[in-house]
């Protein structure tokens, strides 16, 4: 039987803990890519600067890799930095914030996919998921805020139905989700988990399950799904 591979794009937790997941139940060989891989990672690990030609390269390298993409997972995020905070008004918007959270929310991600575009052209049934956020949806928005992140997400969303419906004229097979994990108890999520019930405040384990459940039922349609971590439908 040949080999399955799985990639992971980002070392966050919930990167790490979907890796660890599939690396213990060995039914893929998993990769990992990042800008830091931890020492003492059970996976393979391939370290990038997310550039365009370091994600190209390193796509090369692992489709040189005996077996098939089985399943691809992008997990970069970003919610603030050095200097940003997501917005609550129009006066704190900045040029430079706003770049910066759409280079790592959109474009990166977007990056990314492409860059295993020809591996998921010949993979037998290839189920892919970019982390995206509910708070990207416009038909849920009624609470404003957070400019740049809404709108990166929500930018997002629509290129991935592009991606979509290009990816699914190239490979019948396969399935794209853009996935909402809720809040999960990461670094990205610490500065703003005050006030959420410890019912909603998810381990990236148990996210890593439900991801890997949703993904091994769904079925190609030639569209974009937007799902939650319960695999419940998110409004565009």
């Amino acid at each position: 039987m040949t080999r399955q591979k799985a990639v992971v794009v980002g070392a966050g937790g919930i990167g790490v803990a979907l890796a660890d997941k599939w690396r213990a139940g060995g039914q893929y060989d998993v990769h990992v890519v990042s800008r830091s891989i931890p020492t003492d990672a059970q996976w393979q690990g391939w370290k990038s600067d997310y550039s365009d030609e370091s994600l190209a390269q390193i796509a090369e390298d692992i489709a040189a890799v005996p077996g098939e993409l089985a399943r691809l997972v992008i997990t970069n995020g970003v919610l603030q930095g050095e200097g940003f905070r997501p917005e609550r008004a129009l006066r704190q918007l900045s040029r430079s914030a706003v770049k910066e959270v759409f280079e790592v929310n959109t474009i990166l991600p977007m990056v990314a996919l492409g860059a295993f575009e020809s591996q998921l052209k010949q993979a037998a049934r290839p189920r892919v998921a970019v982390l995206s956020a509910r708070v990207g949806s416009i038909g849920d928005n009624g609470l404003g805020g957070w400019y740049s992140y809404r709108a990166s997400k929500s930018a997002l969303n629509m290129m991935l139905q592009c991606a979509a419906i290009e990816l699914h004229r190239l490979n019948k097979h396969l399935k794209l989700i853009a996935f909402h994990p809720g809040t999960v108890d990461t670094a990205l999520s610490k500065p703003f988990q005050r006030g959420v019930p410890a019912d909603k405040l998810f381990a990236p384990a148990f996210v890593a399950d439900q991801l890997s459940s949703i993904l091994d039922g769904l079925e190609a349609d030639g569209s974009l799904s937007y799902l939650d971590w319960a695999g419940e439908p998110i409004p565009w």
